[in-house]
């Protein structure tokens, strides 16, 4: 019997600091917002020139620009940013196009995201070639 009513405090106790535990989370969330838990590049995040990336990056960029056609068909598809090391945006902001590796038979891990309300005019994009462990700001 000794036993069970510790159990039982034992478990009222977890669900007081369960509770305790929630109602700081959503105090954070509230006053602070899902930004403050999101990892954004900083002003001086790494940056890359467009003449610098491989050649097959170039040549994404300029179908990127011109609207295709392009080699893959989740080419233009929606990037989700779930690691969330990009700006948050409203989702459908960035695009993803596969940046070809040569001799690799898949897509590989190479990738431009770019966002912005015209795929065809993007305010910004970025360059992984780590499949989005880690991204680059293209500059011109």
């Amino acid at each position: 019997m000794f036993s069970t009513g510790r159990a039982a405090k034992s478990h009222v106790l977890t669900r007081a600091f369960w509770k305790l535990g929630l109602a700081v989370a959503s105090t954070f969330l509230v006053t602070a917002g899902p930004a403050a838990l999101a990892r954004t590049p900083e002003p001086s995040a790494p940056t890359i020139a467009l003449s610098t990336l491989p050649p097959q990056a170039q040549q994404t960029q300029r179908l990127i620009l011109a609207g295709g056609p392009f080699p893959y068909d989740k080419d233009g598809s929606v990037f989700g940013n779930r690691e969330r090391l990009l700006p948050l945006k409203a989702r459908g902001h960035y695009r993803e196009y596969t940046v070809k590796t040569p001799g690799a038979s898949n897509r590989g891990a190479r990738r431009i995201v770019c966002g912005g309300e015209r795929p065809t005019m993007p305010d910004v994009c970025f360059y992984t070639a780590d499949h989005y462990a880690s991204f680059s700001r293209i500059v011109p």
